[in-house]
């Protein structure tokens, strides 16, 4: 059987690393997206032949359209597009927020989601394809002032909306929804909480379930 071809922003590192990882030992191909052309390297070629590197701006509709014609043109096809890329805040809540960093968070964690659905739909319309979001059990709560939180509760609703859309052609859409996750994210490390390769398992499991069944949302927190 032909392996599917899965596109993942944010693949240089945490949770886009390690899902692009689990995509290839569970037969996948993967395109490799991120700004990070070095790490995207390094890893392309720890993966070998089943991945393809394509350095871009995530928050660049141009870029993400490039990149997904180059692996389509690559593999065959796209199966999947996994909208990973996104940030967070070093000021929390919004009178201590910093208007600068809303800016450009709101460009990577909404526009740059949008840009991957834009740029992928026709690729996941002609394989009845599937699109993958991170989202955030930030984006499940109401947290005081916090619009990082408001850029993941975006995600939840218009995965949603997104899901209903690609029903008309047989796609499906999925939200996965992590509590807090030991990655680079996070300034200091964070031992006790979710690895990246436990939402990675996620991503995968969201993917493989039989095409009669879309999983909508995998919600998954740290045990402690």
């Amino acid at each position: 059987m032909p392996r599917k071809t899965l596109f993942i922003t944010g693949a240089s590192t945490g949770i886009g690393e390690a899902t692009a990882r689990a995509a290839v030992e569970h037969g996948w191909n993967v395109g490799l997206f991120a700004r990070s052309e070095d790490k995207l390297a390094k890893l392309a070629d720890e993966l070998g032949e089943h991945a393809l590197a394509l350095p871009g701006d995530a928050t660049d509709l141009d870029s993400q359209t490039d990149a997904l014609d180059k692996l389509a043109q690559h593999f065959g096809s796209v199966d999947a597009a996994y909208a990973n890329a996104g940030t967070g805040l070093s000021a929390a809540g919004t009178d201590a927020g910093d208007p600068e960093e809303w800016h450009q968070m709101i460009h990577l964690n909404i526009m740059g989601l949008l840009w991957t659905t834009k740029a992928a739909m026709p690729h996941l319309k002609t394989s009845k394809g599937h699109l993958l979001m991170t989202g955030s059990a930030a984006g499940r709560v109401h947290i005081k002032g916090s619009v990082y939180g408001a850029s993941k509760w975006f995600v939840h609703g218009y995965g949603g909306n997104v899901a209903q859309e690609m029903r008309e052609f047989g796609g499906r859409c999925t939200v996965i929804a992590p509590g807090m996750v030991d990655t680079p994210f996070f300034d200091e490390e964070k031992p006790d909480k979710l690895k990246p390769e436990d939402v990675a398992r996620s991503v995968v499991f969201a993917l493989e379930a039989d095409p009669r069944a879309t999983i909508q949302e995998v919600f998954l927190m740290p045990t402690n």
